[in-house]
């Protein structure tokens, strides 16, 4: 029997909670911790791991007393969750750990020699994620082609991942998912993500943020082949509207289109190809044989899986030619469906793959 520690989610984030339940029900045994406690004792380490905390901070402290307040609070988070983990001998699991005040935990616990394991959404349907070093970038997704060499592709499962793809239901009546209208033209379709999110403030590369990758996006647009362009499509759920800058750079030349009513999947499906900083779908676009490109970091453009762009150099040279083995997605994508990711279904989550995964089957 494993004891889970979990760092609670919002009362309305029902899905969250509910994968946790399941967790801990394959677990045998878990506790919620307090999000607010905090431990005026230090360590060592205290103020490095607070510092590491607060330059991920997706909102940044206003001026030095901001900056001291937010820091001290971190201290107190990592204090006190190192103290309980080194107590309790628990496993510590929380929702994303990226930033702010959940790393601050997963520090503590890390520190402290717990086991830890990080909890979020999959790019497909049905399934979450449950890592024991990380998430999105920092995961512990293998790296290298051979590894998956004698995974068995499952093509039937791989259709019908494809088969249940669904757009987001927007949050913003500028951005819709009309799945009626079909695309016109040639084009790469490059489907923007959310300017705060954590995947942009972390792992966004040389590009820096989305704003950077627009103006990557104009600056390369120069170098598509003829009659192509690049399509662009804001994020259903971002609060921040980049319609002017995404305007003033096709005003300017750019060869780009913003569409933001057609259904995202549609216009991926009539793309010749996907170009992403690091979105789900790029991993998305694998299922449909798509081209991809990637210029930031993630777990899915190694290898020949995907075109990796690191400079503005070769991101031109990517929009005409972006090659891709196509027998080892099948083996990456099945393994990803079949050994990664934990499925749900109408009955729940699948409680042997979590107590697999609790037991330290990657």
């Amino acid at each position: 029997m494993t004891e889970i520690a979990w760092l609670p989610e919002p009362p309305n984030h029902t899905e969250k909670a509910r994968f946790f339940d399941a967790v801990v029900q394959a677990a045998g045994a878990g506790t919620p911790v307090s999000a607010t406690a905090l431990s005026w004792r230090g360590y060592p380490e205290t103020r490095a791991r607070a510092d590491a905390c607060l330059a991920r901070a997706k909102k940044q402290p206003r001026g030095a007393l901001g900056r001291a307040v937010k820091r001290a609070f971190l201290c107190g988070r990592y204090n006190w969750a190192r103290r309980h983990f080194e107590n309790s001998g628990a496993t510590a699991l929380c929702w994303q750990g990226l930033t702010g005040t959940r790393r601050a935990m997963m520090l503590g616990a890390q520190d402290a020699g717990a086991r830890t394991f990080f909890a979020e959404l999959a790019p497909f349907a049905g399934y979450k994620t449950l890592d024991p070093r990380g998430v999105n970038a920092e995961g512990s997704v293998p790296q290298s082609a051979a590894f998956y060499d004698d995974v068995t592709p499952d093509p039937d499962l791989i259709a019908a991942l494809r088969d249940s793809s669904q757009a987001r239901v927007p949050r913003r009546a500028d951005v819709g998912q009309d799945a009626t209208t079909v695309p016109e033209g040639d084009y790469i379709f490059v489907p923007l993500q959310v300017p705060d999110d954590s995947q942009m403030i972390l792992f966004a590369g040389w590009v820096g943020s989305v704003t950077g990758f627009i103006a990557a996006l104009a600056a390369a647009s120069a170098a598509l082949p003829p009659g192509m362009h690049l399509r662009l499509k804001e994020h259903p759920s971002a609060r921040i509207s980049l319609t002017e800058t995404i305007t003033t750079a096709m005003n300017a030349g750019a060869r780009m289109v913003l569409d933001n009513q057609t259904d995202s999947f549609t216009q991926l499906r009539g793309s010749q190809g996907v170009l992403t900083v690091n979105s789900s779908m790029g991993l998305q676009a694998m299922l449909f044989d798509l081209p991809v490109i990637v210029t930031g970091e993630c777990f899915y453009a190694f290898d020949a899986l995907a075109t990796r762009a690191p400079n503005p150099a070769a991101l031109a040279a990517a929009l005409s030619s972006a090659p891709f083995d196509g027998a080892l997605r099948a083996r990456f994508l099945t393994w990803l469906a079949k050994v990664y990711y934990i499925p749900e279904t109408p009955q729940g989550y699948d409680l042997d793959r979590l107590r697999a995964r609790l037991a330290g089957d990657i």
